[in-house]
C-alpha cells in the first residue's frame, strides 16, 4: 500500500514537472522588423509570442488564433512585458508586442489643457503602428482572428489601447489596461474591460478616466485596485505583482478558452480607491 502511494506521488510529481516545463517552453517568441514606407520608412519592431502547438494547428488551417496586441509604456521597451505576453500565449493567443517609440521620436510631454494632456499625436502614432503591424502580420500568419482583437497596455500603452478601441470598437473583443492615466474608458458595454490600478503617490489618473462604480457594473468594466506601484506592472516589477496580475487575468480570460495556464497562488491585492489628483506630475511612464 505504501509503495503504491509512493508511486502515485512520484507520478503526480512527474506530471506536475512536465506541465510546468511544457508551459514554460511551449511558447515561441520571434522578433520581426517591418518598415512602413507610407511614414518615411519608419521601422516597426514586433515580438510575436505564440504556443507552438496552437501555431501548428493554425498553420494547418484547423483553428484561427485569437490575437492580443500588447502596448508598452513610455520609455519602456516592447520586450519588457513577457509575463503578460506569456500569460496570453498560454491561453492560445498570438500576442504581438509592438515597439511604438523610436530614439528619434520627440519625447512625451504633459500639456495641461490639451486633449489627453497633449498626448494625442502619440496616440495617433500608436494607432498607425498597430494598423501597420496587423497588415504585416496577416502576411506572416493569415490564420489568426484580426477582426476581434484584445488590446493590452501599460501606462501610455494602456491609453493607446483604449484610444484604438474608441476608434475601432467593432474590431475589439476585450481591453486590458494596467494603470493608464489619460484616455477615459468606453462605457457603452460593447466589450469587456479589465483595468489594474496602482496605489502610487506619483502616478494618478486624470479626472474622468475611471468611471464610477455603478457605471462600471453596467458597462462590464472590472477595476482591480492593487497595492502595487505604477512601475511594478512590468517584467522588472516584483514577482508578487506579476503573479497577482496573471491570476486576475486568468479569471478574466476564462470565457475565451478551456486552456488553463500554470496556477498562480498569489491572489490579487484589493484596496479602496484613494482620492484622484488632477494630473500626473512631470515624472512619466
Amino acid at each position: 500500500m505504501k509503495r503504491g502511494i509512493a508511486v502515485l506521488v512520484s507520478l503526480s510529481a512527474l506530471v506536475a514537472v512536465a506541465y510546468f516545463t511544457a508551459s514554460r517552453w511551449a511558447i515561441r517568441h520571434e522578433t520581426l522588423m517591418f518598415t512602413d514606407a507610407s511614414r518615411g520608412n519608419r521601422p516597426v519592431e514586433i515580438d510575436v509570442a505564440v504556443r507552438r502547438d496552437k501555431e501548428l494547428q493554425a498553420n494547418a488551417g484547423m483553428i484561427k488564433l485569437p490575437v492580443a496586441i500588447l502596448n508598452h509604456g513610455n520609455t519602456v521597451k516592447f520586450t519588457e512585458y513577457s509575463f503578460l505576453a506569456n500569460a496570453f500565449a498560454a491561453r492560445g493567443y498570438m500576442v504581438a508586442s509592438i515597439q511604438h517609440d523610436l530614439e528619434t521620436d520627440a519625447p512625451l510631454v504633459t500639456k495641461v489643457g490639451e486633449l489627453y494632456v497633449g498626448r494625442l499625436p502619440q496616440y495617433h502614432r500608436g494607432v498607425a503602428n498597430i494598423r501597420f503591424a496587423i497588415d504585416e502580420l496577416k502576411k506572416v500568419q493569415p490564420n489568426a482572428d484580426y477582426d476581434h482583437l484584445t488590446m493590452v497596455g501599460h501606462s501610455n500603452g494602456g491609453d493607446i489601447s483604449m484610444y484604438f478601441a474608441k476608434m475601432y470598437p467593432d474590431q475589439i473583443k476585450k481591453v486590458v489596461t494596467l494603470d493608464n492615466l489619460r484616455v477615459p474608458f468606453m462605457t457603452d458595454g460593447r466589450f469587456k474591460i479589465l483595468s489594474f490600478r496602482s496605489k502610487d503617490p506619483v502616478f494618478k489618473p486624470d479626472p474622468g478616466v475611471i468611471p464610477a462604480d455603478d457605471v462600471c457594473e453596467k458597462a462590464g468594466i472590472t477595476v482591480v485596485r492593487t497595492a502595487f506601484q505604477h512601475n511594478d506592472m512590468r517584467d522588472t516589477g516584483p514577482d508578487e505583482a506579476k503573479a497577482s496580475i496573471q491570476g486576475m487575468l486568468d479569471k478574466f480570460l476564462d470565457d475565451d478558452s478551456p486552456l488553463r495556464p500554470v496556477d498562480v497562488k498569489v491572489p490579487p491585492a484589493m484596496t479602496d480607491a484613494g482620492p484622484v489628483a488632477p494630473y500626473a506630475p512631470v515624472a512619466q511612464n
